[in-house]
């Protein structure tokens, strides 16, 4: 059954001056159409995006007015990008908002650099200051029904392996690693080592990662495009945006400031 047709902001440009932004909003609209065509369910609005900023009140400001809690988990999240200290400090938009009717992101990852080595890694790209990073589509997750903590993971992440090499399929570019952070009480179950198998049945060796889901839930997501500019991702019942662990791999070897090196 196919979900209802994803949004982007339409009202971008009278908040946020981002110069970059027209291409890579184009862009998740175009992978959008494609992935949801092949029969991958996307929720209507993104799960979050990132935007690489100095100082972080260009874009936090904004997002402030728009209805957005600025370091809503009390997490910052360190992010090793190019061999640089970055810091990745999450909003969230507030419960309720209509703005997220009309496309705006559920999350928000203001990134910024810690020190002038960093600061100047993220000017050389040539994208602007601020500029987005990479835009992130959710995934509808499977019906739980009345599976447990641990049968649920198993059919998350078989149906992330599926939608994995559906989405390479009809963009034809080879994705990112699947990142699955689970529960802990799925990652220390006796049967987590021998199921693991069943579950990446059709993911190469290598191409996965399996980590605790700090604050529990589940937070199962990889790259579409090359360069790590459009990122897929499926969320249940997080209590944070991101997992330290996932933020720690994906900026040392999934992205980076300059994506024409990716």
């Amino acid at each position: 059954m196919m979900s209802n047709p994803p949004q982007l902001p339409d009202d971008f440009t009278d908040h946020l001056s981002i110069a970059n932004a027209a291409e890579r909003l184009r862009e998740a609209a175009e992978v959008a159409g494609k992935i949801q065509s092949a029969g991958v369910p996307l929720q209507v609005n993104p799960d979050h995006a990132a935007i690489f900023t100095d100082p972080p009140y260009l874009v936090a400001g904004p997002l402030k007015k728009l209805g957005y809690r600025n370091g809503w988990d009390a997490r910052c999240y360190p992010s090793p990008v190019d061999g640089q200290d970055f810091i990745n400090v999450s909003s969230r938009l507030e419960p309720g908002s209509s703005n997220r009717e009309h496309g705006w992101f559920d999350y928000v990852a203001v990134v910024h650099p810690v020190d002038q080595a960093a600061r100047e890694q993220m000017l050389s790209h040539g994208y602007g200051n601020p500029f987005i990073h990479h835009l992130t589509w959710g995934i509808i997750p499977p019906e739980r029904k009345d599976a447990d903590d641990f049968t649920y993971a198993g059919q998350l992440v078989a149906f992330m392996v599926k939608t994995r090499s559906r989405i390479a399929q009809a963009l034809d570019e080879q994705p990112g690693t699947l990142i699955c952070a689970l529960p802990h009480q799925v990652v220390s179950h006796p049967e987590f080592e021998v199921s693991q198998s069943e579950w990446l049945a059709g993911c190469p060796a290598g191409e996965y990662q399996f980590e605790a889901m700090q604050g529990d839930g589940y937070l199962i997501q990889f790259f579409v495009l090359s360069g790590g500019r459009i990122e897929v991702a499926l969320r249940v019942d997080t209590t944070q945006t991101f997992n330290p662990k996932s933020v720690d791999k994906i900026s040392r070897d999934e992205i980076s400031t300059d994506q024409d090196l990716m």
